[in-house]
């Protein structure tokens, strides 16, 4: 016969791993007056995720700057896109990515993915038309992401 004991452990380890499990895929959310997800976040936390976005966004800027001269500087457009590459989400707090949904995790390292892939493609002297593709693609997912969610830090 088996202890109660074990049977008590078999059943919090389950019910560890179902929570650990839903938090990984539903991340810590409400519904937001708006009509999207709120991500529900600490401010600190907040501002590393949005300082993050600022990133991407200045790196997004300084493809298409570069885009727009005469002669583009390739090793600076490359070095653009690879500022946001993924090396940007090597230290993410675990904590942190808990709190956020599945989807918006994979969205946001599609992006970071893509953005080395656009390093690669300017390195292999892609035209500026297949570039801008590469980047509208991104900035697609990005405005659809912020179409869906938003952070709302409590205090």
């Amino acid at each position: 016969m088996k202890s109660p004991w074990c049977i008590a452990g078999v059943v919090l380890w389950v019910l560890t791993i179902t929570v650990l499990g839903w938090s990984f895929i539903n991340g810590w959310t409400a519904k937001g007056s708006d009509g999207r997800t709120d991500i529900l976040v600490d401010p600190a936390e907040r501002d590393q995720i949005l300082a993050e976005m600022r990133q991407l966004l200045k790196a997004v800027d300084g493809v298409i700057r570069e885009l727009g001269e005469s002669e583009p500087d390739r090793k600076r457009m490359e070095s653009a896109a690879r500022a946001g590459g993924m090396h940007m989400a090597e230290d993410v707090e675990p904590a942190l990515m808990v709190k956020l949904p599945l989807p918006f995790k994979q969205m946001g390292m599609s992006i970071h993915k893509d953005m080395d892939a656009l390093a690669d493609a300017i390195k292999q002297n892609e035209t500026p038309q297949q570039i801008l593709k590469q980047l509208s693609s991104m900035t697609a997912r990005c405005t659809a992401c912020h179409d869906m969610y938003r952070f709302k830090a409590g205090e």
